[in-house]
């Protein structure tokens, strides 16, 4: 996919309005993608591309094969659900769920059979004779999701539709729209900053930086094979460590050199061949350092700084020369804040990246 701008309001005439710049093919294979990043990097703007509420001023958008570039958003055969719900306050939940239904013209019996069937998959049942101020913010949720489910259409949008719900409500409802989707058997595209909801969601995750994507691949290899510094960075709490530092080569061997850690990466799957000397940046999650013997081989020196009780877990601080770690440790080892321990990292699991381009060797 190409750049995105930061696009102004939705103008086909060609006038003021600044407009996106996307190429994008939704196919008929069923996926859930997911689409993260921090804030501003044009997570939005994408959806709302895909949707047609923006113009593109280049590529085009597909969808099943049909191409709906310049379609208007209602012939696409798309839903789309807001983050602030969207509902129509004076209206009950059972007219909320039928209004694009009405306002369409379909038959009374087959809106009602849409709105039970949406109703019962959503648990929403019991609650259509509500209005929106008679529901809490999962109930809202669930009915914003049932108005787009309720058109029957080939894609489902999602933008950001939890990020107003407590941390609680947010698990509960992420695993009811993962059940919808396997339910469905249709694609939702879905906008997220939270990085929990976009590796549990998708089946495709793109990571976006400054309105490009960084990376469009499954959630598992993302987190395992990062393409660069950034997406290193954006996934993982705590973060991935960075380490910088310099290739030796010698006598077949490849070793990462600095101050602060040694590792033997001569099985590491390099793009291309290495340079000696060549600098360079390691990356480490939290899960992969481990606490060894002294005597160990390619251990580190460190001192135990700040320790986070996580409940399944424990984040360790550590203070190695010239930068700060993190390690995730059982929550059954006694650490004493100040103490000496030795480090070791898996090289199995380590990133290496280029220090000047920041991207994976």
């Amino acid at each position: 996919m190409s750049s995105l701008s930061d696009p102004g309001p939705r103008n086909r005439a060609g006038q003021d309005a600044r407009s996106s710049r996307v190429s994008t093919s939704i196919s008929k294979r069923v996926n859930s993608w997911c689409c993260s990043g921090p804030s501003g990097c044009g997570k939005s703007t994408l959806l709302h591309s895909i949707a047609g509420l923006l113009d593109v001023d280049d590529g085009k958008v597909e969808i099943a094969g049909v191409d709906v570039t310049w379609a208007d958003p209602k012939d696409r055969g798309i839903g789309m659900v807001f983050q602030s719900y969207a509902l129509y306050p004076t209206m009950t939940v059972e007219r909320n769920l039928s209004f694009g239904l009405r306002i369409s013209g379909m038959p009374k019996e087959d809106i009602r059979k849409r709105v039970d069937g949406a109703a019962r998959m959503l648990h929403l049942t019991e609650l259509l004779q509500r209005k929106p101020a008679q529901l809490s913010g999962g109930q809202r949720q669930r009915v914003a999701i049932g108005r787009a489910l309720v058109r029957e259409v080939k894609v489902f949008l999602l933008d950001e539709p939890l990020s107003n719900l407590d941390a609680k409500l947010r698990a509960e409802l992420r695993r009811e729209l993962k059940q919808l989707h396997q339910d469905l058997g249709a694609t939702m595209v879905y906008v997220t900053h939270d990085q929990v909801e976009a590796m549990t969601l998708a089946t495709r995750m793109a990571v976006m930086r400054a309105g490009k994507i960084q990376q469009f691949d499954r959630p598992e290899q993302v987190y395992a094979r990062p393409a660069n510094i950034f997406v290193a960075g954006f996934l993982g709490s705590p973060s991935m460590n960075f380490i910088t530092g310099q290739l030796r080569l010698a006598g077949g061997r490849v070793e990462f050199d600095s101050a602060a850690f040694k590792l033997d990466l001569s099985d590491y799957a390099f793009a291309v061949p290495p340079n000696d000397s060549q600098s360079v940046v390691l990356g480490v999650r939290p899960e992969h350092l481990r606490m060894v013997p002294p005597d160990a081989p390619h251990n580190s020196r460190a001192t135990l700084g700040l320790i986070e009780p996580m409940g399944a877990n424990k984040i360790v601080w550590l203070d190695v020369p010239g930068t700060r770690l993190a390690l995730q440790t059982e929550p059954s080892v006694n650490l004493v804040s100040g103490a000496q321990a030795h480090l070791a990292a898996d090289p199995a699991h380590a990133s290496l990246f280029d220090a000047t381009t920041e991207r994976r060797l």
